[in-house]
């Protein structure tokens, strides 16, 4: 038997919002029309869910999040567009998630299993994958990229159409241009430094002893001081062993377009 929906009084829901089974919307909280909200999902006072949101199963938006809001974009001349969002997200409060612009192909997309803590800002266009953790007040601008299993500390800011390569922890008050390498430890205030791989989040993710010791070893190889970036590129291709991650360390650095940190 499906579960009912549990909306406040004093929810303002548009008639034109779908709404699943299941839901429950909490005092003053608003959903536009043109809202698709999946089975489960928790909908905080005085939250606002704005046109344009497809949002899957169990998200949790919390107390004064805006999701969907217009991009922060001057070019924006009210476009429809669109933001995405899938399950099992917790949203914190004064969150706000952007809808994308004509120029990003109208999306901002965010996968699952997805925690923003309070106060953190994704832009328009920007591509989140899943089991991300942006911390509180962490700023990220519009067409960037963060790639499955990332850790984002507190107060840091991505510029625009940087990516964060997946399994990466990059460290609280950043300030990061560049592409932040996956599986690294990446941190600096005026100084961006690569500490390594992120050892912990590797071995929770149950990475083999081998996989893990061919990681390493590639990541030396990339991050050798001597070796410019065009070397280090070469040598790290023509490694004997190719697993997955090194496969993918490698294409990650070869379709950076603002470079990496290295």
């Amino acid at each position: 038997m499906s579960a009912p929906n549990s909306i406040h009084p004093s929810a303002v829901v548009d008639s034109k919002a779908e709404l699943g089974q299941g839901i429950t919307v909490g005092p003053l909280a608003v959903i536009e029309g043109d809202v698709v909200i999946g089975d489960g999902c928790q909908i905080g006072a005085q939250a606002s869910v704005q046109s344009g949101v497809r949002m899957g199963k169990n998200n949790k938006i919390y107390p004064h999040a805006a999701v969907g809001g217009d991009p922060q974009d001057l070019k924006y001349g009210g476009e429809k567009t669109f933001l995405e969002l899938g399950d099992s997200n917790q949203v914190r409060e004064f969150v706000t998630l952007n809808r994308g612009t004509a120029e990003g192909e109208g999306l901002t997309k965010i996968g699952s299993h997805n925690l923003f803590m309070t106060g953190s800002h994704v832009a328009h266009d920007c591509r989140i994958g899943s089991n991300v953790v942006l911390a509180n007040s962490v700023a990220i601008a519009g067409h960037c990229t963060i790639e499955d299993h990332v850790v984002v500390g507190g107060l840091t800011g991505l510029h625009q159409f940087a990516r964060i390569g997946e399994g990466c922890m990059a460290g609280g008050m950043g300030r990061f241009t560049k592409d932040l390498l996956p599986y690294t430890t990446t941190a600096g205030t005026e100084e961006i430094k690569v500490y390594g791989l992120n050892k912990i989040g590797l071995r929770r993710r149950g990475l083999s002893k081998d996989e893990f010791a061919a990681l390493e070893s590639a990541m030396r190889v990339y991050l050798n001081p001597q070796l410019n970036h065009t070397d280090a590129l070469k040598e790290l291709e023509g490694l004997p062993t190719k697993t997955r991650q090194i496969e993918h360390l490698i294409h990650f650095i070869k379709t950076s377009s603002r470079g990496v940190y290295r």
